[in-house]
């Protein structure tokens, strides 16, 4: 029953669907399985069997919901009625909301069943899931090292089968990060692409999506997700067809750039420039005109701006976790990092937030000019190997210090969270450590086709979805 975890959540689906497998079979599998790896990877922080085994048992042969049945687990910066909402954090106590969020609602309506809530650090920071609260997730492929973050549960649960595939959000590379670590397709959408209510309206820096093993799960998940909900100020336009299509459709020749420089000054791991390498020249092998480029956003000072207007909302989480707690945020309720995030915030104006998300946007406008130019751009998803646990500490006696530790280790992502557009990191290489290596591709505004086009393509020169850590093999 394991393995029928490792395969694709729609032909789960199928099997329900015509009556080969129940979906009381299939979660069962899953709780199981997270009952067995769970001790060694601390995936989840939060399990609800008895709903999702009452859930599946409502599942029969022949419902047509495109994934009626199927397990998922969600990440627990996101509403899920009747499940702890902690976003890593004592702060929240042990808040349970009475509610789904838009997209956990639209994951029902599509027919998953959720199992559980996985793990992320503290209030979604860093890019290694470590939280106080709940203890380290581990790298399936590597025990001592991390999952990257803030989606680290989330991808380390679907890389060990625990789950087909999970929900995941994204404000500095935090689906891409994790599936870089964990070797799993993780897309950022574009900005506005799917609905963050009801309890929030349009974000400049986050988005939600989801960590899979294959780019055609990434596009299925996408059209359940993706479109305009009541109240949304703004949101992206849609799809010329489903994104389902695109990995089925060729995107004829199209111009790519390649673009190895940091934002930040970081060596870049042999192994994770060896992925881009073998990447251009695949995509050149497929027909398509590759470019290397000066990076548009070397040499633009954003780790301080970028940090006011990321550290923002993490203030304002815990201004809502204090609401609903009837607590006030205080140093022995959040870690070290989280509480220096808040008192940075007490010396700034609503008007230093302003200027930053104006000098962001300024530098936006500028990168999307130059990759307007292109069909696409191709990096590095990491500058380093999944860095181990402990290296960079959220609870250390400076944690500014690890902060900026961790724009080193991942100096490609945040840029396209500041201009909006949609990138997906893909797990192209297996590095001779045994670690997968990633590479990132960015598309114009608005156009994740293109990326599901281009990644069904590397998809198809070398596929991924069978390899399997050894955590995942017994």
């Amino acid at each position: 029953m394991f393995e029928l975890l490792f395969k694709p959540a729609a032909e789960l689906a199928g099997l329900i669907r015509d009556g080969e497998l129940t979906s009381r079979e299939l979660v069962e599998a899953s709780l199981s399985r997270i009952e067995a790896l769970q001790p060694e990877l601390n995936a989840f922080c939060h399990l609800d069997p008895d709903r999702a085994l009452a859930e599946a048992d409502a599942v029969s042969a022949g419902d047509e919901r495109p994934f009626a049945g199927v397990p998922i687990a969600v990440k627990d910066t996101t509403a899920v009625r009747g499940m702890p909402l902690t976003m890593g954090s004592d702060l929240f106590g042990d808040f349970i909301p009475q509610h789904d969020a838009f997209l956990v609602r639209r994951l029902r309506a599509a027919g998953f069943v959720v199992v559980g809530k996985t793990s992320l650090p503290e209030f979604g920071i860093l890019p290694v899931t470590e939280p106080r609260r709940f203890g380290p997730t581990r790298n399936p492929w590597d025990l001592e090292r991390t999952p990257g973050g803030s989606s680290g549960g989330a991808a380390a649960a679907v890389a060990a089968g625990m789950v087909p595939l999970a929900h995941g959000s994204d404000g500095g590379g935090s689906i891409r990060i994790p599936a870089a670590c964990c070797g799993v397709v993780g897309l950022k959408p574009a900005r506005g692409r799917i609905s963050r209510g009801p309890e929030q309206g349009d974000d400049f820096l986050v988005q939600d999506g989801a960590l899979t093993r294959t780019v055609a799960e990434t596009a299925e998940l996408l059209d359940v997700l993706a479109g305009y909900e009541p109240g949304d100020a703004t949101w992206a336009p849609p799809p010329p067809e489903p994104f389902a299509a695109a990995p089925e459709r060729d995107p004829g020749r199209l111009r790519i750039a390649v673009a190895t420089q940091p934002a930040v000054e970081a060596p870049l791991d042999p192994i994770c420039r060896r992925a881009v390498t073998e990447a251009a020249g695949l995509l050149a092998s497929f027909g398509h005109e590759i470019e290397e480029i000066e990076a548009p956003w070397r040499g633009q000072d954003l780790v301080e701006v970028f940090k006011l207007v990321f550290g923002t909302p993490v203030g304002m989480a815990m201004v809502f976790g204090g609401m609903l707690t009837g607590r006030e945020p205080t140093a022995d309720l959040v870690e070290p990092l989280s509480w220096s995030v808040w008192e940075e915030l007490q010396r700034r104006s609503p008007v230093d937030y302003l200027l930053a998300r104006t000098q962001l946007s300024a530098v936006s406008r500028a990168v999307v000019a130059v990759c307007e130019q292109f069909d696409a751009v191709l990096t590095p998803t990491l500058a380093q190997r999944p860095v181990r646990i402990g290296e960079i500490d959220a609870c250390s006696d400076d944690p500014w210090e690890d902060f900026d530790r961790s724009s080193v280790f991942t100096p490609y992502t945040p840029v396209f969270n500041i201009t909006g557009q949609p990138a997906i990191s893909l797990p192209l290489v297996q590095g001779d450590d045994g670690l997968p290596a990633a590479v990132q591709i960015a598309g114009r505004p608005a156009d994740e086709f293109t990326l599901l086009q281009l990644g069904a393509q590397l998809e198809s020169a070398r596929p991924w979805a069978a390899r399997r850590p050894e955590a995942a093999v017994a």
